[in-house]
């Protein structure tokens, strides 16, 4: 045997597949589902060794080594060491034009200087496919995550961003029913011990079902449970099915509990916004919610209330999981950085309205945290690389370079947003950096770019051009809502002896540490 595991499968798989064929003759003609994973078998064992190969452009440096062995250890250190490869990568090769191959499981991925940005933003899909590197990221082919249709881009962009204020105004309504019912009981006297990221989770996910449906969707228990149910399995079913060869995953796919589990969390999500979509089709109401928009926005095929349904379901994973990874992170911050608290503090206190919530002038006008948010997020982003897309065909840039295709590109966000070129002492956290960049001047775009939501080449954490996350904007607005929540009525801190929980690597996912706890104990009323 090699040392290539996928080499070795692809030496075996003949000699597998005439086993499976002289087993398959030696069952009774009635023995039906032999017969259906016999053919199962051979549909995957071809379509593995007849799908495109990637080829790599002679001359682009191959983090770890360029050798078939160095890549084949490489795709394997990716897996839990991709911000250092990342940072090498981008470091090293900065100075000599900025192209890099770093190896991964899904194959070596080209990372791209940031000046090719707007030679591609607005590359048609079907050629520089960015649905496609979320379909791989997470085996969507098996576990349904990732959806081409545009309806909900569509419908955020159109109606949720125009209609936030009154959203907001709602979600943090909902803010206060979820503190009261889901966050730990915790006394003046004593602290207690608070699982952050599951906490937090659950609250994202209320909140998000808000925005999503009102208060019928957000107090539906068996909804919000599917919704994050949806997210876990569908993460741990993609990690377990990673462990498996392209032409062996549909197979698996059919006995991993987790994947089998998503067609309950459909039934569920279908329970739920059904009956919805119904009565808002008898009646005509139109709430300022994503099932009405999206109800009013659908065409063609899109018009099924189960699609719609499964859409819902999907969106749930992006806006419960981003944001409320965000929102971990962020709360870390300020417990690692305590001096920060008091000004967050008063800066709430000079934007609330008299009824203790922010309006949209209140939400545009919270600087300071929107600065820490900020640098929270340069820090820890969700996802290392960013801008990712799937040439389809070989794909020729401006200056005449030729991208191959079938070639995964990307950006290296994190490790951009760590250079010092950019921001001075990067490896420094200033939570009010871009609060006094905006101060310091008076340039609408420099102004623009400071802010959290920005999505530019110095900040790539939301992606760029077109395709830059729609839902950014509400996200932005949730967790500042959420965190001076917390603030107010909380005070927070680590254990004595505890440090910043550090982010755990999963390939390009920087993800907030579930085990790690918080100490709250509830404010003292002035």
């Amino acid at each position: 045997m090699s040392s290539n595991p996928m080499l070795d499968t692809a030496l075996l798989a003949p000699r597998l597949l005439d086993d499976c064929v002289a087993w398959a003759s030696s069952l009774s003609k009635n023995d039906i589902g032999g017969l259906l994973f016999l053919v199962t078998l051979t549909l995957t064992l071809w379509n593995y060794f007849s799908s495109p190969k990637q080829r790599l452009v002679p001359g682009i440096p191959v983090i770890g080594g360029a050798s078939k062995k160095d890549r084949i250890r490489s795709r394997e250190r990716f897996r839990h060491d991709s911000k250092a490869m990342l940072a090498e990568g981008y470091f090293r090769n900065n100075v000599n034009g900025g192209f890099f191959y770093v190896p991964s499981p899904l194959g070596e991925r080209l990372m791209l200087p940031v000046r090719y940005l707007e030679d591609l933003k607005t590359a048609p899909v079907d050629k520089v496919d960015f649905v496609g590197t979320f379909i791989e990221m997470f085996e969507g082919k098996y576990t349904t995550f990732g959806s081409r249709s545009t309806l909900h881009p569509r419908t955020v962009k159109a109606d949720l961003n125009q209609h936030l204020p009154d959203v907001m105004m709602s979600v943090q309504d909902e803010i206060v029913e979820c503190f009261d019912e889901i966050f730990p009981k915790c006394s003046e006297e004593e602290w207690t011990e608070v699982p952050l990221v599951d906490v937090i989770t659950r609250i994202v996910a209320r909140v998000s079902s808000r925005m999503f449906g009102g208060p019928e969707l957000s107090r539906n228990a068996s909804w919000v449970a599917a919704s994050i149910a949806f997210a876990i399995d569908g993460y741990i079913g993609a990690q377990k099915l990673k462990r498996y060869p392209e032409f062996l995953k549909r197979p698996a796919a059919r006995l991993i509990p987790e994947v089998r589990n998503l067609a309950n969390h459909y039934r569920e999500a279908e329970k739920a916004a059904l009956p919805m979509l119904a009565e808002r089709a008898r009646t005509g109401e139109r709430p300022k919610d994503l099932l009405a928009w999206m109800q009013d926005a659908a065409v063609g095929e899109e018009t099924d209330p189960r699609f719609i349904a499964g859409i819902l379901l999907k969106i749930s994973f992006a806006a419960i999981h981003t944001t409320a990874a965000g929102n971990s992170q962020l709360i870390f911050d300020l417990c690692a950085h305590p001096d920060l608290i008091p000004l967050v503090r008063e800066e709430y206190g000079r934007v609330a309205d008299e009824d203790g919530k922010i309006g949209k002038k209140g939400f545009f006008q919270m600087h300071i945290m929107d600065s820490i948010m900020k640098e929270s997020q340069r820090f820890n982003p969700l996802l290392l690389v960013t801008f990712e897309r799937i040439i389809t065909e070989d794909w020729r840039l401006s200056d005449g370079f030729v991208i191959p295709a079938h070639t995964t590109i990307g950006v290296p966000a994190q490790a951009i947003a760590m250079d010092p070129k950019l921001y001075p002492e990067p490896e420094t956290f200033d939570g009010l950096q871009f609060a006094k960049l905006r101060q310091s001047t008076d340039d609408p775009a420099t102004k623009g770019k400071a802010q959290f939501v920005a999505a530019n080449p110095q900040s790539m954490a939301f992606g760029y051009g077109r395709h830059a996350c729609p839902g950014r904007f509400f996200a932005g607005d949730e967790i500042k809502a959420i965190t001076i929540y917390l603030l107010n009525n909380y005070d927070i801190k680590f254990a004595e002896g505890q440090t910043r929980p550090k982010s755990v690597e999963v390939e390009t996912q920087f993800l907030p540490d579930h085990a790690a706890t918080i100490l709250c104990k509830k404010r003292k009323a002035a």
